[in-house]
């Protein structure tokens, strides 16, 4: 069964027929990409997801870092980062980093898992392509790795203050960048657009 794709570059309707695994598709008129078949791209998408969740859990529950300085010892988290930023009057700042850093991260996440986990299992979660179209809008603004570079500044510049040390949520915090990244990589979003217009109970 070929399904109807539209260029990104000259916007011409294309018929495309089913891929094989790794198989790649251009536009005839422009030759640019359609899309290209990523194997298993479900399975594995989704046990990124899980990773990440893991690893997002662990990154909002323990010590980001810990200061010590004159012999006192201070620890934070992401969550008390973005409290301290908040309630030293940089509320804008705040508001951005809860939102790029943690809310939409958790969103894209989540909405991934509910959308990922019933293809698996050859079903169909109820409003999965509203679900899926927010996922997609919400991906650009993701920036874990722009507050992990802001992060590394910081540490270079508190190096000459104080006895900084990472703590595990920083590496868990690095480790999800990639597992995001890797997903994100890996994703078809064309095979789970294909799965998510067959009705349920189609093979």
């Amino acid at each position: 069964m070929s399904t109807l794709t539209a260029c990104h570059e000259c916007d011409l309707l294309t018929h495309l027929p089913p891929l094989p695994a790794h198989g790649a598709a251009y536009c005839p008129r422009c030759g640019s990409l359609l899309v290209r078949s990523k194997a298993n791209s479900i399975e594995r998408s989704l046990a990124l997801v899980l990773a990440s969740l893991i690893l997002f859990c662990i990154a909002i529950s323990f010590p980001f870092l810990a200061m010590k300085t004159g012999g006192l010892e201070q620890q934070t988290t992401l969550i008390t980062g973005v409290w301290l930023l908040y309630t030293q009057g940089m509320k804008g700042l705040a508001t951005v980093v809860l939102l790029t850093c943690i809310l939409f991260p958790l969103f894209q996440m989540a909405g991934l898992l509910y959308v990922l986990l019933p293809l698996y299992f050859k079903c169909r979660a109820p409003f999965a392509m509203r679900a899926f179209r927010v996922i997609q809008h919400l991906q650009p603004w993701s920036m874990m790795e722009v507050f992990m570079l802001g992060i590394l500044v910081s540490l270079v510049k508190l190096a000459e203050l104080a006895v900084v040390t990472p703590g595990i949520s920083l590496w868990a915090f690095a480790l999800l960048i990639f597992t995001t990244a890797a997903q994100t990589a890996l994703l078809d979003t064309h095979q789970v657009w294909e799965a998510l217009e067959v009705p349920d109970g189609s093979t």
